[in-house]
């Protein structure tokens, strides 16, 4: 087992790597690179468009589940900025020093849905009387991995919070992140799922047939920061676009919350 100093030991070379890796790249051009959590792929294509427009660098965009973003920026992945999709996962990276101080903003909201295929007439009320388990005839609850993505954890307490978690333990269809639970409704893969409210906005092939009350689960929160060893000159500057007016309205057409 790796010792808590060994640990640090590592995350630290990781980080000098990092920095180091991140300085040859910027004298050989390397690309403002975003970090970002998979639900937030159609809004942050529009705002890096934007973001051309008004004169800066055009961003390499990478999504994916934030667990699996975090621990790519601590294994050295030359990221200049990370948007995560919980507090938790820009908590891992803080610790271990990999946040430049001071960048650190909570930029968004979201809500939690369950979805079913388009067209479908079902809607549903999501209490404690809610049968899930019954509702799922023998297919698949889709979410996100509720042991470490953000997605699936806020899923994972909701349903706890009105007791249904334990009946379904063994029906879920856990995946690597927030739009891949999607496509497995969209597929017809998993008769319900549960994403994000701005995920089934994206997708025609679903369509929300209940809410989750939002005191049911933890505050949905995106924390967006720089990284310690960003090097790409435009960094600063996308981070503030991101609270710019133009950017604001991109999120909130897309059904963000703008944490103002």
């Amino acid at each position: 087992m790796t010792s808590p100093t060994r640990r640090a030991l590592l995350a630290q070379s990781g980080a000098a790597l990092a920095c180091l890796f991140g300085a040859g790249a910027a004298a050989q051009g390397r690309p403002l690179t975003i970090f970002a959590a998979a639900s937030l792929r159609e809004a942050l294509e529009d705002i890096a468009g934007l973001f051309v427009t008004a004169g800066g660098a055009r961003p390499v965009l990478s999504y994916a589940g934030s667990n699996q973003l975090a621990r790519q920026i601590e294994q050295g992945a030359p990221a200049d900025l990370f948007l995560s999709a919980d507090e938790e996962w820009m908590d891992f990276l803080v610790r271990r020093g990999l946040i430049r101080d001071g960048s650190r903003r909570n930029l968004l909201g979201n809500s939690l849905v369950l979805v079913g295929p388009a067209g479908a007439q079902q809607r549903v009320t999501i209490d404690r009387n809610l049968d899930l388990a019954a509702l799922l005839k023998g297919g698949r609850l889709a979410m996100p991995d509720p042991n470490s993505v953000p997605a699936g954890r806020y899923a994972k307490a909701a349903l706890e919070h009105f007791g249904l978690f334990a009946n379904l333990r063994n029906k879920i269809a856990a995946s690597e992140n927030v739009r891949v639970a999607l496509a497995y409704v969209a597929r017809g893969e998993a008769p319900f799922g549960i994403v994000y409210a701005t995920d089934a906005a994206a997708e025609p092939k679903v369509q929300i047939v209940g809410a989750f009350p939002k005191e049911s689960h933890p505050t949905i929160i995106y924390p967006v920061a720089i990284t310690s060893f960003a090097s790409h000159p435009d960094a600063p500057s996308f981070l503030s676009f991101l609270g710019s007016a133009p950017a604001i309205g991109v999120f909130e057409k897309r059904g963000f919350i703008f944490l103002r």
